[in-house]
């Protein structure tokens, strides 16, 4: 990765953003740290700007500042962390929780908010997981746009974050993320780049870590080259808190906005101005972003209404929440249940959300007991399993177990709920459990002792109500799962390789993450990404895919409600395909959509695929490549169930490459001009050559495919005529035209 030149000077638009303001080099430099925790420097009558942590609510501190969520922040709704509405796989969620919550920063004078996190789940041991959305791009990315956009037309600034590779918590100020380019482009930038060109964030967040060596909030190829120049990013880059340990390089490789406040960074940037170090233009083009970022989000200080928003989690909530067995037909609870026992630590004092900085005092908390009981009817509401015929028990991790600033070392649940569970299921008729965790919990040791788990993550401050209306069936489950449940910790891509050792983690499994690593190598799990069950059923029918260009296809598909009450279905469409010269995951998940039908309705699904959909990153090329072959569409109830699947195949881009004498020989005879006249020469030049068969001739191919061209030459009987390899290369430089 390259560092890269001092850009030109400020642009039209940039000059007018400072046009006219009357500020000297040390009140420019001021602008580009902030005054304190959470605001900008107001310079020259511009009003400083607040940032404020979320992203599934806002957490505004009036006093003790701090950026760990130790201190209290003003009460405001706390919707669903993203953990939860990942696992909705609706847009329409995403967007509904960001207009609302960008309604309560105007109320409580925020600009921008910090989020959506959109770090993919490398490992279910990262202690974060619960503000990231998936171990997937795609659904990452599709759920952060949604959330972007609404927030932004709803009057806030947006900072996705973190940028880039970040993904687990242990050493995360100095860790470097060892990520070669294709695992990059396919795997951990693919949300962001979606975010950029599709929502135009305000603010784009550098992460902590270092990418390759090279800290992300000083790396001049993520910041500038990739984010500004290749994706075309216009607003700020600001600084995860505390992340800058070199201002002025920092302010070279693109980042903007340092945070928190740091008077002697910003002396640092004005000396290194005068010295001749620093251009000044670099700071003018900072400060004009940041200009134009304090002017264009106001903030206006006053109410929201906290029982619609309330209100609106507990809808939102129970779109997130996954129905993982249902062992009977035993949810929803029916009118045959008379006796409900509820139990566990999680019943009366919830676990609703993490812990650091994105932990929000909420409103209000609903209770699961209490709000089992208003949904109870005549039905006998008790705490003590011993021949209940409904015995549920709320169970998962304590706040202690998973937060930011460490990860976890387990994915067991603590010793105490596991028998809490064994106890409960061997006393009561049937058993539920339902779990509240912010990343993956192991079933294993209990899961076939109960008859039913319903996996909540962390639902916000109303996940006590939208489990009793999933419980009592007042609506559906149609969450699926955002990641992998895996048998053991040890089946994970990552296992060897997480957290990293003496300041490394080497992303040794490339592409290969989560389901990809799962289904590619026919590791069993427990629950494969994209799993959840529902109250009715859905089929799928009538599978068509219309290739639309070289590179492209249209799918159209039936989904019909076969069952007896109104639900939601998730189509999910995979891609399968071994076309190209890199090993592909054996599907990737190229496009989704929820749909919600009654009792025997259909509709129709029409998904289109780009040529994104079919590429790979080809490190070579440097650019997304659709190599040409037969790709496999597939609609899958979830990553290891298909339920339809039809071939096309693609035109693709035929890539001739140029050849030298250092190219391979195997790399000469697959060149689809050069290898064929190559062979016929050869096959010329002696009568060995001649009288050799062709599956021998193959045979010896194989040995020395491997040679470079110019040490197979020595081994020739009989050298080729002059000029033939000069003749040879020049074909394959012209693409194989005469």
């Amino acid at each position: 990765m390259l560092w890269v030149k001092e850009k030109a000077p400020p642009s039209p638009a940039e000059r007018a953003a400072t046009k006219g303001w009357a500020v000297n080099l040390d009140q420019k430099a001021s602008l580009l740290s902030g005054k304190d925790m959470w605001t900008t420097e107001p310079v020259d009558g511009l009003p400083p700007a607040v940032l404020g942590d979320g992203p599934h609510g806002v957490r505004r501190q009036a006093e003790d500042a701090d950026h760990l969520g130790i201190h209290d922040s003003l009460p405001a709704t706390c919707f669903p962390p993203a953990v939860a509405v990942g696992s909705s796989w609706d847009p329409a969620v995403a967007g509904r929780l960001a207009a609302a919550v960008a309604a309560e920063a105007r109320a409580l004078g925020v600009h921008v908010v910090l989020g959506p996190g959109m770090n993919i789940k490398r490992s279910p041991l990262c202690g974060r997981n619960f503000e990231y959305y998936s171990e997937d791009p795609l659904l990452t990315g599709v759920l952060a746009t949604a959330h972007v956009r609404a927030l932004q037309a709803g009057g806030a600034g947006a900072s996705v974050k973190h940028f880039a590779a970040n993904n687990q918590e242990t050493d995360r100020m100095r860790v470097s993320a060892e990520v070669d380019e294709r695992t990059l482009r396919e795997i951990y930038l693919p949300a962001f780049e979606r975010v950029v060109k599709q929502a135009r964030p305000a603010t784009v967040m550098a992460a902590y870590n270092k990418v390759n060596g090279v800290p992300a909030s000083r790396h001049p190829w993520l910041l500038t080259t990739l984010l500004r120049e290749e994706w075309g990013f216009d607003g700020v880059v600001v600084s995860d808190w505390g992340a800058v340990d070199d201002r002025v390089a920092a302010l070279k490789a693109g980042l903007d906005l340092e945070m928190p406040g740091n008077p002697g960074n910003d002396a640092r940037i004005a000396r290194a101005v005068r010295d001749g170090s620093l251009e000044e233009a670099t700071v003018d083009r900072a400060v004009a972003r940041v200009r134009t970022m304090v002017g264009q989000w106001r903030a206006e200080r006053g109410d929201f209404d906290a029982d619609a928003h309330h209100a609106l989690a507990r809808e939102l909530a129970a779109e997130c929440a996954v129905l993982l067995k249902n062992d009977g037909g035993v949810l929803p609870i029916g009118p045959r249940v008379r006796t409900v026992a509820v139990v566990g630590p999680f019943a009366t004092k919830p676990r609703f959300q993490g812990g650091g900085s994105s932990h929000v005092n909420p409103t209000r908390v609903d209770v699961p007991l209490e709000e089992i009981r208003k949904l109870a009817g005549d039905r006998i509401v008790t705490t003590d399993p011993a021949g209940a015929d409904l015995a549920i028990v709320f169970a998962g991790l304590a706040d202690a177990d998973e937060s930011e600033g460490y990860d976890r070392t387990t994915i067991e649940l603590p010793a105490e709920q596991v028998r809490l569970i064994r106890a409960t299921a061997a006393a009561a008729r049937r058993t539920v459990v339902v779990l509240s965790n912010g990343g993956v919990v192991s079933l294993e040791g209990w899961h076939d002792d109960v008859d039913a788990v319903m996996e909540g993550w962390l639902l916000g401050q109303a996940g006590g109500g939208a489990v009793a209306d999933l419980l009592f069936g007042v609506t559906a489950p149609s969450g699926r799962l955002a990641e992998t449940i895996p048998l053991r910790l040890q089946d994970t891509a990552c296992h060897l390789n997480f957290p990293g050792e003496q300041g490394v983690v080497r992303y040794g499994e490339g592409v290969m993450v989560g389901y990809r690593f799962h289904e590619t190598v026919e590791r069993p799990v427990r629950y494969p990404f994209g799993h959840g069950l529902t109250y009715t059923g859905f089929a799928v029918s009538g599978l068509a895919v219309e290739v639309t260009g070289d590179d492209t296809a249209r799918v159209r598909l039936t989904v019909t409600n076969t069952g007896d009450r109104h639900g939601k279905h998730v189509v999910q469409l995979y891609v399968a395909t071994s076309a190209g010269p890199v090993r592909r995951p054996a599907r990737e998940l190229r496009a989704f959509t929820k749909v919600a039908l009654d009792p025997g309705a259909s509709t129709t699904v029409t998904l289109d695929l780009d040529a994104r959909a079919f590429a790979y990153w080809d490190v070579l090329e440097g650019r997304w490549l659709v190599a040409p072959g037969a790709y496999t569409v597939q609609i899958g109830e979830n990553a290891s169930t298909i339920v339809a699947e039809e071939t096309v195949e693609l035109a693709g881009e035929v890539l001739a490459k140029e050849l030298t004498l250092d190219s391979s020989v195997g790399e000469w005879f697959a060149h689809p001009a050069v290898g064929p006249e190559l062979m016929r020469r050869l096959a010329a030049g002696t009568t060995e050559e001649r009288h050799t068969g062709a599956a021998e001739r193959a045979g010896l191919l194989r040995m020395v495919e491997s040679l470079p061209l110019r040490q197979f030459l020595g081994f020739l009987p009989t050298p080729l005529p002059e000029g033939t390899l000069t003749e040879l290369m020049a074909l394959s430089r012209r693409g194989g035209r005469t």
